[in-house]
């Protein structure tokens, strides 16, 4: 059997790999502290279940439309416009398997083979390989620690090229944590509009921010930008519903409708149940996220406290998500651990981490 060669162009996920490589050690009675997945470990609120179970009872569990109940979408837009001051329409709403199908709708979408697509590092591990399933190539425009992990507006222009066709923006991001200023963003934003090129912005964590920071939704800046705008968004982080599998895109609908167009060849629909499940999670009681925020804040400042304790790591300030990204680099070439093991880069670092430690963490590598 001769496979794709499209395969060859894109690798696993390092984050899932990182965490069936705990549960396996975990399954072989090993007692291994995971940060791999990234995911809260809170349980569902209990008026978002109690709405999946009231949608079965009444039989809510057929086909429904390809892009979304109109319900759902009808509850995004009132969602947005309660968070953001912004206008939407439902037929301006695709909803989709999570966030990573988004994002794969919008990029199947709008790209072709030999499109350029900028993408700030460090970046979510998914991001590159849904571009390049695409036959676009991924363009990396590296940000540091010292510069907060935030790509200038100078360094995006120096990397557009007559064959740029989209740059992709996630703030709050994974996985780092930063949370980009407004001028940055409004800057990107202003440059995309002069260059006619499509922002596709994650803003899966803009409810998880700490302290002063605030996450700012690039669909602010007016009608001009929206015109080149794709806003990716989800239940899975905010309300822990990782597993319900429910994501959605903001566009121009003349994108809605060639991303509705896709999805009903490919998954039909996304589940109904899930989907009455989101209803309750944005037009319900929001009480819920700001519990779980005020836990993700404490675990935060002891999590950086213990770092910062460590003699030779090096952290930043996440403002945003549920991520410490964590530079390691002065323990490459010495022995580490019990096993006086050398370790040259991150990926052997959090190899011997896990093997030496029982802690699984994904490598900076990844990302």
């Amino acid at each position: 059997m001769r496979l794709a060669k499209v395969l060859d162009r894109i690798e696993p996920s390092a984050t899932i790999a990182a965490a069936a490589k705990a549960k396996e050690l975990k399954a072989s009675g090993k007692d291994v502290l995971s940060f791999t997945l990234g995911e809260p470990d809170f349980d569902t609120p209990a008026h978002i279940r109690e709405a999946a179970k009231t949608a079965m009872d009444a039989g809510d569990t057929h086909y429904t439309p390809a892009g979304g109940t109109a319900e759902l979408k009808q509850a995004i837009c009132d969602h947005v416009r309660a968070d953001c001051g912004v206008e939407y329409a439902p037929s301006q709403v695709v909803v989709s398997n999570g966030a990573k199908h988004s994002i794969h709708n919008a990029l199947t979408a709008l790209l072709d083979p030999g499109d350029e697509v900028v993408i700030p590092t460090p970046y979510w591990v998914s991001y590159s390989d849904l571009v390049r399933l695409t036959g676009a190539e991924p363009v990396f425009v590296p940000t540091t620690l010292e510069d907060g992990f935030v790509m200038s507006a100078d360094r995006f222009r120096e990397a557009i090229t007559d064959k740029t066709r989209l740059v992709m923006l996630n703030s709050p991001g994974n996985p780092t944590g930063s949370v980009w200023p407004e001028s940055v963003l409004r800057e990107i934003a202003e440059t995309c509009v002069e260059r006619d090129i499509t922002i596709l912005t994650d803003e899966i964590y803009a409810k998880l921010t700490y302290g002063d920071a605030k996450a700012v939704s690039v669909a602010t800046f007016g009608s001009e930008v929206r015109e080149r705008l794709v806003v990716v968004n989800g239940v899975s982080k905010a309300y822990a519903m990782t597993g319900w599998r429910i994501g959605w895109t903001l566009s121009p609908e003349p994108l809605a409708k060639g991303m509705t167009k896709l999805q009903s060849q490919e998954t039909s629909c996304p589940s109904s149940v899930s989907q009455a499940a989101a209803v309750a999670a944005v037009s319900g009681p929001q009480d819920c996220v700001g519990e779980m925020l005020a836990e993700f804040a404490k675990r935060r400042t002891y999590t950086l406290d213990r770092l910062r304790g460590i003699d030779g790591v090096k952290v930043g300030d996440p403002g945003g998500a549920f991520y410490a990204f964590i530079d390691v680099r002065s323990f490459f070439g010495k022995p580490l651990g019990e096993s006086k093991r050398t370790v040259d880069n991150a990926s052997d670092f959090a190899a011997a981490l896990l093997e030496d430690a029982l802690v699984a963490t994904v490598t900076g590598d990844a990302f």
